[in-house]
């Protein structure tokens, strides 16, 4: 479990989002002004993954409106990475997007995140970094399921909403809404307005 722990670092070869290499991408220095979304997925050229991937590469101006870098990362070579971003999507590829593709082509990463299935290939995990690169939620997908990206926008959101409020976000928490004191009267008086809503 490595929510509320450092994020585990490395250095992998990735593919970046100008469509260059860079053979020594490092996460701490790819971490934005108010974190990362770190995702994995079992495998380029697959079926479920390209459609989270253009999920997330569809909102990415979204995740950098907020100060969060996203971070792509799959079992394959940057070079595998590179043709499928060639691939046109209507032939199985994803198009180019606009985040980083890391290689974890060691599966030293997916093992590191705990998220190597059967010593072969990586399960769907997310993870939300913090700034100061402590992993503040995660989440991880079986291979059939793909993950909801307005769901990882919305942790984002709770995240910020608390890091500049102090205030904590109960169930079904969304932008805009009001959060909760986290104290015996901020509760009640949350759930005496809220709890018909829950």
């Amino acid at each position: 479990m490595l929510v509320t722990k450092q994020a585990p670092n490395f250095v992998a070869e990735a593919l970046k989002a100008d469509g260059t290499f860079d053979d020594n991408f490092e996460l701490y220095k790819n971490i934005g002004k108010n974190g990362a979304v770190l995702f994995f997925w079992p495998k380029d050229f697959t079926f479920v993954c390209p459609s989270e991937i253009i999920a997330f590469h569809n909102r990415i101006k979204e995740f950098n409106d907020r100060g969060i870098n996203l971070i792509g990362i799959s079992i394959d070579s940057k070079e595998v990475h590179f043709a499928w971003t060639k691939t046109p999507v209507n032939q199985g590829g994803i198009g180019e997007v606009g985040f980083a593709i890391v290689s974890d082509i060691t599966k030293s990463i997916s093992r590191d995140y705990d998220v190597l299935f059967n010593g072969a290939v990586a399960l769907r995990g997310t993870f939300l970094i913090d700034r100061n690169k402590v992993i503040r939620h995660s989440t991880i997908n079986d291979l059939p399921l793909g993950r909801n990206v307005d769901e990882t926008l919305r942790m984002v959101d709770a995240l910020l909403f608390f890091e500049e409020n102090g205030e904590v976000c109960p169930a079904g928490w969304n932008k805009g809404d009001k959060g909760m004191k986290a104290d015996a009267k901020g509760v009640a008086e949350y759930l005496s307005q809220n709890a018909s809503k829950l």
